[in-house]
């Protein structure tokens, strides 16, 4: 499928697939065709069932520069609020049952940072920037950074981020636990596509098991999350990848999932 703002590609022998977003010229601006785009096109890979992980990247110049202010600088209250903005078209990412890494190269600002913060794994370059300067131009962030961002870093990083817009640096990014590495910018790809194998050669529902439990920890005190593992934990007892997986843990070979 041909997209304006977006180039995808399949791996369906690896299991994922990757989607870049392709307005470089603006940074990978957010634009409202660009998030339409995107919401379609993870649409489109949840429903396939080759696909098991995807890949959300951009240039190496810049993960996202965040909104496309020339875009929104327009609007009013009562529009905003009336065609949903953000809600409608932003949240496919934090939506998505199959596992999604971000592969961060250069500037992830404002809502290129929410849209990263909303995949599940951030795979950042060693040219990465990190920030939320909405309040430089009079706003504060709205696609979810004083939630997402304030969770993963805490709140005084959090705050001082948002208050000041200033940006981080990857090796910051990582210390603070906002991404899970840092690579070399020119093998960003690369580890993403290796990542991204290992997970899709996983079985199924335990991946998608494992990220919906840890999900839950943001949101649910400690014991009913505990309780909501152990159910899941139980229940993948019923499947046959289950049996696959010890027997051959037991008879010291490489198991071989069928998703069942």
């Amino acid at each position: 499928m041909a997209y304006k703002t977006l180039i995808t590609e399949v791996n369906t022998e690896d299991g994922y697939a990757v989607i870049q977003m392709n307005r470089a010229e603006s940074l990978n601006a957010l634009s409202e065709e660009m998030m339409s785009e995107l919401t379609q096109a993870l649409d489109r890979f949840e429903a396939d069932d080759t696909i098991l992980c995807v890949i959300l990247t951009g240039s190496k110049r810049a993960f996202s520069g965040g909104a496309d202010v020339k875009e929104i600088q327009g609007k009013t209250f009562p529009q905003s609020y009336y065609e949903d903005f953000i809600t409608r078209n932003w949240e496919r990412a934090a939506r998505a049952r199959k596992p999604i890494i971000a592969a961060v190269g250069g500037y992830a600002i404002g809502g290129g940072c929410e849209l990263a913060m909303m995949c599940d794994i951030i795979l950042a370059a060693d040219n990465a920037r990190f920030g939320q300067p909405e309040i430089r131009l009079g706003v504060m962030p709205g696609a979810g950074a004083t939630q997402r961002l304030t969770r993963a870093i805490g709140k005084s990083k959090a705050m001082e981020l948002c208050l000041t817009g200033r940006m981080m640096e990857a090796d910051e990014a990582e210390r603070c636990g906002l991404v899970a590495r840092i690579v070399p910018a020119d093998e960003l790809m690369e580890e993403a596509r290796t990542l991204a194998t290992t997970i899709a050669a996983m079985p199924r529902a335990a991946a998608m098991m494992t990220k919906e439990a840890i999900n839950a920890a943001f949101e649910t005190p400690l014991s009913q999350g505990i309780q909501f593992e152990r159910r899941l934990f139980q229940s993948l007892f019923a499947t046959d990848d289950q049996k696959e997986g010890m027997k051959a843990y037991v008879e010291k070979r490489s198991a071989h999932f069928r998703d069942r």
